[in-house]
């Protein structure tokens, strides 16, 4: 049984071996906020545990039970997510920091029954893909709106950046998830986009671009 500590770690390290594997304590410290050394101290635990493989200076991997391991805490916090979306009227910005709080359960009967009752979802209220029981993801194929060209269109179906004001920010401009869109134009001088939504034209930054998910 893992500790809530052990099990942020674990999926910490899932997430930032997506972008680089094995991890870097320095990478990991960063997101915990915390000392490389206290990490370190953490990572030989882990190792004990035989949910990862650490190599001094080299870095850390997850072992495929540590992989299953953070794979269920995410299944379990994007679960949580749409729950308290669908069914307790949160808004997409608000919902994180809850869900950190309740992916900590233990129940594998509460989670299988709270996956039943919310229809068995593949993604959840920002677009990332829910695992199923199993560990399996839904295979779904996004394109970062920047890289659309001029007329083409595509659906909003998830983003890459979940801080609070970002997200408020697409609320306020109504980029929320299943908005049809249509790129108008692209502007040279600064990557600027221009979108045509409802027959209405909107602005927005090559950096919001870039966070924006679609599917074509």
């Amino acid at each position: 049984m893992q500790s809530y500590t052990e099990e942020n770690y674990l999926k910490i390290i899932y997430h930032l071996s997506a972008v680089n594997n094995p991890v870097q304590t320095n990478a990991i410290a960063e997101r915990m906020q915390t000392k490389a050394a206290s990490v370190t101290d953490m990572l030989k635990k882990l190792s004990e545990k035989e949910l990862v493989d650490y190599v001094k200076y080299q870095g850390v991997t997850l072992t495929e039970k540590g992989k299953l391991t953070a794979i269920n805490i995410v299944r379990k916090h994007r679960l949580w997510e749409v729950f308290l979306v669908e069914k307790l009227n949160f808004k997409w910005d608000e919902v994180h920091e809850v869900a950190e709080e309740l992916e900590h359960i233990k129940s594998t009967l509460l989670v299988e029954r709270l996956d039943e009752f919310l229809d068995f979802p593949k993604v959840d209220p920002h677009g990332d893909p829910i695992p199923d029981q199993h560990g399996n993801f839904a295979d779904l194929s996004f394109i970062k709106l920047s890289k659309l060209k001029v007329n083409e269109k595509g659906t909003i179906t998830g983003v890459s950046e979940h801080s609070s004001p970002f997200l408020k920010h697409l609320e306020k401009l109504g980029l929320t998830l299943g908005k049809k869109i249509e790129v108008s134009e692209i502007i040279d001088f600064d990557g600027s986009v221009e979108l045509l939504i409802d027959s209405e034209k909107l602005n927005i930054s090559r950096e919001v671009a870039k966070h924006i998910l679609i599917s074509k």
